[in-house]
């Protein structure tokens, strides 16, 4: 009789950490966050869902006002209005995203800060935002979680990826090169590759880098996964055309997701659907598994677009418009500037952040997905060149509400 052999250890997939428990920094002080942070069910509703929220929120609120010199005065300055509902999110002091390119601002001791990183504006100064081990934990599991509904984690099948954003180097500190990072997690690594090239001691796009590569990934019989810019990857479909390179067929399970706007090229933009179309008629790619999304280093929250490519507000966020010129929230339907409320980050008191982005918000039964929150529709970006710029458009808004 033989000794059976014993079966090899199989090291834990990486995508399975963000799927881990994870513990808030005080469970006596921030009992309801835990429950909020734990939901896996990113698009969950109802009456209990919201006192949840609510709940949650206030703890948050109340452990930046103990912890921030900041934050606690503003807070006081406001009156210190009570949050019994979600809706009450509309209420809480504003602190617009511009601030944290200037200040910076902690709720926690230096040697709780677990991750340190920066928006990526291509001009002026960067937001600097501080992470504790919770809220870091919190970004990468919001958007497992998030992915993970629309079926886009497989740890079973292998990618190749090639990621339109900044290859790793010494003392990169942007959170979009983080976070795509991360998202290699979400399907293992066969090969991976970077549009923006490090060179020296900044980073170059590499167009013919990038058409090399989605030709090589086409030969192999592997699903392809594209993250990152959406501008970087139109740039590659011109040059592909350019050179006259037939239409590629990657594999129908290949897998897009866009996020962090244009960047210094607004002046170029083109629409999603032209965008999208181009990509299923160049790479195969179908629109279903073409996703856009919405992030920022201020607010680490994932938006990311349903079926019919609408921003849907996951449950650990709530969403609102603010007028341009009063700063007052507006009704379903109406633009102006993006108010985001999440009670996720206990680091950095940015729980309600006005962003700078111009969007109308509506309710889920309007997008038809099956989704219930409410989502946005971006209608300009903050810092953009375009003849219809951001600012431009809130000049407008604010013309007219005068």
């Amino acid at each position: 009789m033989t000794t059976p052999e014993t079966a090899p250890t199989t090291p834990t997939a990486p995508h399975e950490k963000y799927f881990a428990p994870l513990p808030v920094p005080d469970a006596g002080r921030l009992p309801h966050l835990q429950q909020l942070g734990d939901l896996r069910t990113p698009y969950a509703t109802g009456p209990d869902i919201d006192a949840l929220f609510a709940q949650a929120l206030t703890e948050v609120n109340t452990w930046h006002a103990e912890r921030s010199d900041y934050y606690g005065s503003v807070w006081r300055a406001h009156g210190e209005p009570e949050l019994r509902t979600a809706a009450d999110a509309a209420r809480l002091p504003l602190t617009h995203a511009n601030f944290f390119k200037t200040h910076v601002v902690k709720s926690i001791p230096d040697e709780d800060i677990a991750a340190h990183f920066t928006s990526s504006g291509t001009t002026g100064q960067k937001s600097q935002m501080f992470f504790d081990s919770w809220s870091i934990g919190s970004v990468m599991r919001m958007a497992a979680f998030v992915l993970d509904h629309y079926g886009f984690v497989t740890p079973g099948q292998p990618a190749n990826y090639l990621l339109y954003s900044y290859q790793p180097a010494d003392g990169l500190k942007l959170g979009t090169a983080f976070t795509d990072d991360f998202l290699c997690d979400m399907a293992p690594v066969n090969e991976r590759a970077y549009a923006l090239r490090a060179v020296g001691d900044e980073h170059v796009f590499d167009p013919f880098g990038c058409v090399e590569t989605l030709v090589r990934y086409a030969e192999q019989d592997l699903p392809v996964r594209l993250l990152g810019f959406p501008s970087f990857l139109w740039f590659t479909l011109e040059r592909m055309r350019a050179l006259g390179i037939p239409p590629l067929k990657l594999r129908a399970d290949s897998f897009v997701y866009l996020g962090g706007g244009w960047k210094g090229h607004a002046g170029r933009q083109i629409g999603k659907t032209e965008l999208y179309d181009r990509i299923e008629e160049q790479l195969g790619i179908p629109h279903e598994r073409v996703r856009d999304s919405y992030g920022a280093v201020e607010h680490g929250v994932t938006y990311a677009e349903c079926a019919r490519h609408r921003l849907h507000a996951p449950v650990w966020s709530r969403i609102f418009s603010r007028n341009v010129a009063t700063l007052d929230p507006l009704p379903y339907g109406e633009q102006g500037y993006l108010h985001c409320v999440s009670p996720f980050m206990t680091s950095v008191p940015v729980h309600s952040v006005l962003m700078g982005d111009l969007v109308s918000v509506h309710p889920g039964s309007a997008c038809g997905c099956g989704l219930e929150t409410d989502w946005f529709e971006i209608h300009g970006r903050a810092g953009t060149s375009t003849n219809r710029s951001c600012a431009v458009a809130a000049a407008e808004l604010m013309k007219g509400a005068a």
